[in-house]
């Protein structure tokens, strides 16, 4: 069981738990990146993607151009799939994948749905955040024997953050 996925309610702790573990875990060299909002007074407009040196990039806003949308946010796919890569040049120095959050934004793209395949069918653990529900390719990561999903809650935050330090490092391990 290679790969971990944390779900949770919005504002449970989900990335603030991944950015402990990018922390606990910096000498295997992580690759990933973050999501986060973007915010104009208050208001959710869009959201971004980070990767773990810094490097950010609009994922998706209200006012971008792109055919391909959720909602009200239109997704630059290409943008996306132009960062990922920049991502994956660290293939063969890192140890561990950190994606946090992988939703119905990011899996809109083909490239990177076949990158989450063989990231899942690799032999470094993949660490990732999940929503509650979400796109079909979502349920189908879910029901994969090499799986294993974590419930997070506000309440549980630091029993989770051992417990995972403690899986994580069994994996890097083996």
């Amino acid at each position: 069981m290679n790969n971990i996925l944390i779900t949770g309610l919005p504002g449970a702790g989900k990335t603030t738990l991944m950015k402990k573990l990018c922390l606990i875990f910096k000498e295997f060299n992580p690759a990933g990146f973050f999501t986060s909002e973007i915010l104009e007074n208050g208001e959710r407009v869009g959201f971004a993607v980070e990767n773990l040196n810094g490097d950010r990039r609009i994922l998706a806003h209200i006012n971008l151009k792109s055919r391909c949308s959720i909602g009200k946010f239109k997704v630059d796919v290409k943008g996306f799939e132009d960062f990922m890569q920049n991502i994956m040049l660290k293939e063969k120095k890192t140890g561990l994948y950190i994606f946090d959050e992988i939703c119905r934004m990011e899996c809109k793209s083909k490239k990177f749905s076949k990158l989450l395949a063989d990231l899942l069918n690799s032999d470094k653990p993949l660490i990732a955040t999940i929503p509650d529900k979400g796109a079909p390719l979502l349920n189908e990561i879910r029901k994969r024997d090499d799986v294993r999903i974590f419930e997070l809650t506000s309440s549980s935050h630091e029993h989770k953050l051992k417990e995972l330090t403690m899986v994580i490092r069994d994996l890097l391990l083996e």
